[in-house]
Parts: C-alpha cells; sequence; structure tokens
C-alpha cells in the first residue's frame, strides 16, 4: 500500500531513553485485523536487554514486543487497537473461570522454561492458525521464523507449557516485568480446544501474577470490530489505554458489530512488520501475543 504518511524508506532514527532505541522498520501497509485500514507500526530495536522497570514502563505507555523489537500503532487514519491489562488486586474468577480451571488442572500438566523452537513447537503453532482459521498454509513458518518471533527477546521471557499426559498440547510465550506480566503469544493443539487451553492460559497466569506480587496482565491489543480480539474484552473488569490514559471497563463487550477477520500471518522472517504479532486467538477462549 502507498501512503504519503510513511517516512522514506531505509531512514533509520534514534529515539531517546533509557535504554535508547532506533527505529528498524517504519512503513504503512495493510491492516491485519480491520478490512481496507491502513496501519502503521514503527518497529524499535533497544540499545540493550531491557530491566525489568524499564519493562514496565514501555508495557504502561501501550508498547507490545515482538522478538526482539518494541512497537505501538501509530496508524494515519484508525484508533481501532487499544491496549488492554488486566488488574489483578480487582479481577476474581467466577463460576466458568473455576470450572476451567478445575477441569484444565485435572488433566493438563504445566512447565515453564526459556522459549525453545524446535519441530514441535512449529508443528502446532502452524496447525493452530490453519485449523482455527486465523490463517492458511502460504502463511506457515518454519524454525528460523519462529526463532525470529518468539525465541529473540529483548527482555525476561519465558514459555508456559501446557502437557497433556506430557505430550506439549499449549505453549504461551510470556514477558516479566518487575509488576507486570505481559502475554506475547499462545498457541494450542486443537484437538484439545474442549479444554478451553486460551482462557485456561490466561486464568494460570492471573494466578502467576498474584505467586509473583505482580499487579497487572497484559493481554495486548483489543481491536474494536475485530471478532477474533473480542476474547480479551470479556475478561472484566480490565482496563483499556485510550489517549494515553489507562481507564477501567466493567462491562463486556457486545458480539455485535464486529467484522470479519482476515487471515493473520506473521512474517518474522521479512525483518518487519510481523502481521499476525498479536494474533493467535480464537473468539470465545484464545490467549495472545
Amino acid at each position: 500500500m502507498k501512503d504519503d504518511t510513511s517516512p522514506p524508506p531505509n531512514v533509520l532514527r534514534i529515539v531517546p531513553g533509557h535504554p535508547p532505541e532506533l527505529v528498524v522498520y517504519d512503513r504503512t501497509h495493510d491492516c491485519p485485523y480491520l478490512p481496507e485500514r491502513p496501519a502503521r507500526l514503527p518497529l524499535r530495536l533497544p540499545a540493550r536487554s531491557l530491566r525489568a522497570d524499564e519493562l514496565d514502563l514501555r508495557l504502561a505507555n501501550g508498547d507490545r514486543r515482538q522478538g526482539p523489537v518494541l512497537y505501538r500503532t501509530n496508524c494515519p487514519k484508525c484508533a481501532a487497537c487499544v491496549p488492554l491489562r488486566i488488574d489483578v488486586e480487582r479481577f476474581s474468577f467466577g463460576r466458568t473461570h473455576r470450572r476451567v480451571l478445575a477441569r484444565g488442572n485435572s488433566e493438563l500438566s504445566i512447565d515453564f522454561g526459556s522459549p525453545l523452537v524446535d519441530e514441535r513447537r512449529v508443528e502446532l503453532y502452524n496447525r493452530h492458525k490453519i485449523e482455527r482459521g486465523l490463517g492458511d498454509a502460504d502463511g506457515a513458518i518454519d524454525e528460523a521464523g519462529y526463532r525470529a518471533f518468539l525465541v529473540d527477546t529483548c527482555c525476561d521471557s519465558f514459555e508456559m507449557r501446557l502437557l497433556h499426559q506430557g505430550r506439549l498440547v499449549a505453549v504461551s510465550v510470556l514477558d516479566r516485568g518487575f509488576s507486570s506480566l505481559s502475554a506475547v503469544y499462545c498457541y494450542y493443539d486443537p484437538e484439545f480446544s474442549h479444554l478451553s487451553l486460551g482462557t485456561f492460559a490466561i486464568l494460570k497466569e492471573l494466578e502467576l501474577c498474584r505467586a509473583f506480587g505482580m499487579r497487572y496482565l497484559y493481554l495486548g491489543l483489543f481491536v474494536e470490530g475485530s471478532k477474533p480480539m473480542l476474547y480479551k474484552a470479556r475478561f472484566v473488569p480490565h482496563q483499556q489505554r485510550r489517549n494515553g490514559i489507562w481507564v477501567t471497563v466493567e462491562e463486556p463487550p457486545s458480539p455485535d458489530a464486529v467484522v470479519p477477520p482476515r487471515c493473520l500471518r506473521p512474517r518474522p522472517e521479512t525483518g518487519g512488520y510481523c502481521a499476525g504479532a498479536d494474533v493467535a486467538v480464537d473468539p470465545d477462549t484464545e490467549l495472545v501475543r
């Protein structure tokens, strides 16, 4: 897409801060969430790995992470993408949440470790996107693409692994700050959809926040008008960052007035914008980036 709001290509610039960041990509392109809208997500590479408090500050300012770079929406004609977080101190598990937790706890085991790439993870990732209708075979990634997207990082990252009888069935990649946990991306084996693995992962992450003494769980971007993003706003109360201010939302959104999703394909191999960086979702159960 050609758009006069894009800066000249291949022009690098420094964003001052602690640490400073290098803008490595900044072009306007088709929106991966809402059809026919231009999107702009400048990618910023920190000069060094972020400390926990530095990650907290960036998350509070609306940043998301993709591989080693950070991004924040700066679209020329749209403000539908809204950062969303859960205030752990205010959130309480409802009856449905407790039922999902009980079922998952009885059938799954959980392991934690550094993000990894292997054949099983790449297979699960691609199957999740294709079989859940979130992409197609043309958007499948290989181990190099997976590493660039979900293993490379600029902060303290780890993965939560859900296993069924010892076999990996879901992975959630997480970033850990001092007072916040950020859900980067989650995918699962579609054969285990009956366990509501996305919802289960979010609930376990809320438990992690409480165990770590963290205040916020960041769920990424809620995109108004996009059906795959509706699930995030169903966790209430939550907070949305609007016009630079976090505001509390007490009620879930109406399922009406949404547009069908487009196929979302991460493209980490390009070194540029990853179209699906914040989306591995099912409208009812799935978690994010």
